[in-house]
């Protein structure tokens, strides 16, 4: 941005939020805000939000590799119900071969504490793990992601048709942001190039 002189755009501060007894048993936070993971395939964070286009409200899931930032999978859909979650879950799950020792975490929306897809992940030995209900920063990284996807893309235009809103949300996940957009918190890398630079030193 300082070498296009851009001047940064602003970010709003969340309000003080005091934090919350750490839950046990089925909705147990086995992440404790580790979102520095030392490999691909270890945690997925997941969540949703919501675009509007032609007057009419639709709703993004997406799952992030915790180690690269990457949004490997997502999905938009007019209900946010546990149909998309697990859509979007099995669309990255295939497409990273498999994962074995994942875990998969994500708030206590009821999507992801439904019946149908904790009974999915239990049948692929995938530890899940929640938020502590009210604590959005235990889910940051999500959060993060989607603040810059309203700045920098989907605030500053309007959609006529939900085709336009899945190019927009296309173009700016599959051409910007894993494989152009540099992080602070992965040394300057894209989320594409972290991926790459570790599987170079695995010799893969």
């Amino acid at each position: 941005m300082r070498s296009m002189q851009l001047p940064p755009m602003s970010t709003i501060k969340p309000k003080s939020i005091s934090r919350p007894k750490q839950s046990s048993g089925c909705y147990a936070d086995h992440l404790h805000q580790d979102f520095h993971q030392k490999a691909p395939n270890l945690v997925w964070t997941s969540d949703f939000t919501y675009l509007k286009a032609g007057g009419k409200w639709y709703y993004l899931c997406i799952i992030m590799d915790l180690f690269s930032r990457k949004i490997i999978s997502w999905n938009i859909s007019s209900k946010p119900n546990t149909d998309l979650v697990i859509q979007t879950f099995q669309k990255a799950y295939y497409s990273r071969n498999y994962p074995a020792g994942l875990m998969f975490h994500s708030d206590r929306g009821s999507q992801y504490t439904a019946f149908a897809f904790r009974k999915l992940l239990d049948e692929l030995n995938v530890v899940q793990s929640f938020s502590k209900k009210g604590y959005p920063f235990d889910n940051a990284c999500c959060e993060s992601f989607f603040k810059y996807l309203k700045k920098e893309e989907t605030n500053r235009r309007n959609f006529r048709t939900y085709r336009d809103l899945y190019h927009s949300v296309f173009q700016y996940i599959e051409g910007f942001y894993n494989s152009r957009r540099p992080h602070g918190s992965l040394g300057y890398l894209t989320p594409d190039e972290m991926e790459a630079t570790f599987w170079d030193r695995q010799g893969i």
